[in-house]
């Protein structure tokens, strides 16, 4: 099977990597993919936005399979022209993939599949900002109701900052989604969907915020972590039965069957799990280190989804342990980035199979490893529980040299420290 990944981050990089160590893959290759992937694939420049340009390299590589990895191009379709030229393709159609490209969109699936979530409202005037931040709080969750990176968001308990951001939106002509507060520890769920046959993957943790003890603003995620060992297997699976799979089944009533991979990100209260937002592929930084511990033919189960025969194959297997994703990021990220400065230490040996270097925001210039974006790097340590996994993700780490990069040093850490419970 000849697979193309299309996408250029540390998500495409883990995904290329998984797909190399599967017997069946016999060919990978990437679009427009970085620096680190280059090592690993054979990279080949692409708009990933465009469905004709992506099915065109499809046709050109005699591509087996195309698995998109971002969501804007899901967004826009580019699953759709790919299928539509007798490609197989994981990834969701574009009214799917609705489920991450409007909020407002997820909010009525929800509803309609009986999903707890956060009451929600949607403004798309100025003049009734104010009177709809009157009925939030104390703590006001303000998103935008597109596509935003993991960006998009505030939470805060001023409501000046609420306003602002607000305002800040809908200046820029982007509804506002207001949402009441999920409070609870945060729960990433990768679920492989073909209609209404459901594999869950294994549950990850996020920290979206860029400071430690999470503080700053919201950032694409700066690092997480697999599994969760305060999350109980009873609630693991009812997050499945009376989230996602009644989600898919009401994505389906719709006409609008979902094939690829559905992320649910949700919070734990006392009442249970409830719904902070679904996203139509692969999270980052979560993927790096749920596939880290995948022991299964990621080609065979990627497959198998997009050619609607995921019914037919074994559950995914796991190695024992835990693995832990760092985000090295660039100066002044999340806001725009310090780009260009030269990184040094980040070379794969290939000899360590307690760490790996993942690319996202690198590029060569003149031989050279530079920073090329906001997320430079994820480091991906592995072990055998969590804190040996940060262990070995924060050592190697520490060989890796880039001006004015940060990361935050408490991956992981408040559920090696025991203090989350649910």
């Amino acid at each position: 099977m000849r697979v193309l990944v299309i996408g250029s981050g540390a998500r495409e990089h883990a995904l290329v990597l998984a797909l190399r160590k599967d017997p069946s893959v016999t060919a990978v290759y990437a679009a427009p993919g970085n620096a680190g992937i280059a090592q690993h694939a054979q990279v080949r420049a692409v708009d990933p936005s465009s469905g004709a340009a992506v099915t065109a390299l499809a046709r050109e590589l005699d591509a087996d399979l195309v698995v998109i990895g971002p969501e804007v191009p899901l967004v826009l379709g580019v699953a759709d022209a790919v299928r539509a030229a007798g490609i197989s393709c994981f990834g969701p159609s574009a009214a799917a993939a609705r489920i991450e490209g409007s909020k407002a969109f997820a909010k009525d699936v929800m509803t309609a599949a009986g999903v707890r979530t956060a009451h929600s409202e949607v403004v798309d005037n100025p003049a009734d900002l104010d009177a709809a931040l009157d009925r939030f709080g104390p703590t006001w969750v303000v998103k935008d109701d597109g596509l935003a990176a993991g960006k998009g968001v505030v939470v805060t308990a001023d409501r000046l900052a609420a306003r602002d951001h607000g305002a800040e939106l809908l200046e820029q002509g982007h509804p506002v989604l207001l949402e009441s507060f999920l409070d609870g520890p945060e729960v990433s769920l990768f679920c492989l969907v073909d209609g209404e046959t459901v594999v869950p993957l294994l549950p990850a943790q996020d920290h979206k915020r860029v400071g430690d003890g999470d503080t700053g603003p919201n950032t694409g995620g700066m690092g997480a972590y697999t599994p969760l060992p305060w999350l109980p297997a009873e609630t693991a699976r009812a997050i499945v039965e009376d989230v996602v799979r009644p989600v898919a089944a009401e994505l389906v009533r719709r006409g609008s069957a979902f094939s690829g991979l559905l992320y649910a990100g949700l919070a734990i209260g006392q009442d249970g799990p409830a719904v902070i937002e679904f996203n139509c592929r692969f999270g980052d930084p979560e993927t790096q280190a749920v596939l880290a511990l995948l022991e299964s033919p990621l080609g065979e189960l990627l497959a198998a989804t997009a050619n609607g025969t995921l019914d037919q194959v074994e559950a995914p297997r796991w190695r024992d342990g835990a693995a832990v994703t760092v985000v090295v990021a660039a100066e002044n990220y999340p806001g725009r980035p310090r780009v260009g400065d030269v990184i040094s230490g980040a070379e794969d040996s290939g000899k360590s199979d307690t760490a790996a270097v993942l690319h996202a925001g690198t590029q060569l210039r003149d031989g050279q490893l530079v920073s090329a974006g906001g997320r430079v790097l994820s480091v991906v340590g592995v072990g055998a529980d969590l804190a040996e996994a940060r262990a070995n993700a924060y050592a190697r780490i520490a060989g890796i040299k880039l001006t004015g990069s940060h990361f935050r040093t408490d991956i992981g850490l408040a559920a090696v420290e025991s203090r989350i419970s649910v």
